[in-house]
């Protein structure tokens, strides 16, 4: 008879990162009654939503959360992004975890983030296998496990000044320089990442939030990688839980608009831009004619790393913009992103390509224009436009500076975003119809009998078979 086993998820701060895994976790013990899962959740001094949505999660009994507070001040002026706040300080408390838990039940191994890999140590410890739950997809995994070849190769402590294209093996194009993530310009971004890829190489196997159809070449190409663990390719993971009652009037609006006919601009729960470069977006939407709804978020304030409301977006807009736009664009807060992609009235993102609203994207059979900000973004904006070519390049090369989050790398200005606009919403553009090719192979891939559903009784299988 086959006994029970559980896992412990240890999810990388950030809501993007925490939704994925409390997805992948429901699947997991929804495909077989044998695994439990508690997900530890660090909590951080400042809101993140995070005690909101545990509280709004349904309790069963073979998913539970540990909430480890972060009691101490944390100095965000060194830490770039929520996901990146360390997690050693928490390894005694999932020790005494670890050793509560293997009294009653048999501890199948840990899966863990990206950002969580300080937590192998502790898995080391007890003899158990450590897995990953890579939020990205397959391709920024093969770039991300190349690094060592990039450093053996040209002797660099980060990739600043570099100026020939990289030819890694995960892509079918010479990755040009010009789009790197800001991470890899820094010395110590890059060493935090070379560090990332050599732990991730050392684990058990790496469940990726991708699929077969969508990044074939990439995850061939991992499974010839020296160093690279088994792949699993489950995704898309997603989180489509319908609209709050906050979104029923954005909802109504979308529903008064004629099909496909408005451009959504959203730029994730991390994106904002200096109120110059939001004016410049004004121009370029006002100029394109274009049904607009316009996700708008202001810069942080000092010593958080989340971008705030604004009280009145008519201060940092053009004068009298919204009145000659009034009926025609909408400019919002907070989104409910998945409510406005399943949209019939939506024809086309603006998006900051982060993974989650490309899988999103995607599902939905939208087309994107790729701008990205931060992150691995301008990877997956490369991977979109050059190499699955479902988006149009918009600002593939912006970034954001990785320590320092009010520079950015230069100011977009109204025609080239105006260009992107009316790209993407162009009705003869074949990225539309790729966009929904792409659409009906990701609901293909999870279904029974699909390539995402067949890899994850894989990975139960191997999990299983792992037990020491």
């Amino acid at each position: 008879m086959k006994e029970g086993v559980e896992l412990f998820f240890f999810p990388a701060l950030g809501m993007g990162h925490l939704l994925s895994a409390v997805e992948i976790a429901e699947l997991l013990i929804h495909r077989d009654h044998h695994i439990s899962i508690t997900i530890f959740i660090l909590k951080p001094p400042f809101d993140l939503k995070i005690t909101s949505f545990i509280q709004s999660q349904t309790s069963q009994t073979r998913l539970k959360f540990v909430t480890l507070p972060i009691d101490e001040p944390i100095d965000s002026t060194n830490i770039p992004t929520p996901s990146m706040i360390p997690i050693d300080p928490f390894k005694p408390r999932v020790r005494e975890c670890v050793q509560e838990t293997i009294r009653t039940v048999r501890l199948g191994g840990f899966v863990i983030d990206m950002f969580s890999t300080a937590m192998i140590d502790v898995a080391n410890e007890f003899g158990v296998p450590t897995y990953v739950f890579y939020t990205s997809g397959a391709a920024v995994l093969g770039f991300l496990l190349h690094m060592p070849s990039i450093t053996v190769d040209e002797g660099m402590e980060d990739l600043r000044g570099y100026k020939r294209d990289l030819n890694i093996p995960a892509y079918v194009n010479p990755y040009p320089p010009n789009q790197f993530p800001s991470a890899l310009l820094d010395q110590h971004g890059f060493a935090m990442f070379l560090a990332m890829s050599k732990l991730i190489s050392s684990t058990k196997g790496v469940l990726v939030n991708s699929f077969l159809e969508l990044e074939s070449h990439a995850i061939k190409a991992l499974s010839h990688y020296p160093n690279s663990p088994p792949v699993y390719p489950v995704g898309p993971i997603l989180n489509l839980a319908g609209a709050g009652k906050d979104s029923q009037q954005i909802l109504e609006w979308l529903d008064d608009q004629p099909e496909g006919s408005v451009v959504f601009l959203c730029f994730g729960s991390e994106g904002y831009f200096p109120e110059e470069q939001v004016k410049e977006i004004a121009i370029a939407l006002e100029r394109s004619g274009k049904r607009f709804l316009w996700t708008l978020r202001c810069m942080p304030e000092k010593g958080s790393l989340i971008p705030g409301e604004y009280s009145d977006p008519g201060e940092v807009l053009p004068n009298g913009f919204l009145e000659r736009t009034q009926g025609v664009g909408k400019v919002i807060g907070w989104a409910p992103q998945v409510a406005i992609l399943s949209h019939p009235g939506v024809g086309g993102f603006v998006s900051h390509c982060g993974w989650n609203s490309t899988l999103e994207s995607i599902w939905f059979g939208k087309p994107m224009a790729a701008w990205p900000i931060a992150a691995e973004q301008q990877a997956n904006a490369f991977q979109i436009v050059k190499e699955i070519g479902i988006g149009v390049d918009l600002k593939m090369d912006y970034k954001r500076d990785f320590k320092d989050a009010t520079k950015f790398s230069e100011m977009v200005r109204a025609e080239e975003i105006e260009r992107g606009i009316r790209s993407v919403m162009d009705p003869l553009n074949p990225i539309r119809l790729k966009a929904k090719e792409m659409s009906e192979k990701s609901r293909s891939a999870i279904v029974e009998g699909g390539s995402s559903y067949t890899n994850v009784g894989r990975f139960i299988q191997d999990v299983f078979s792992n037990i020491n």
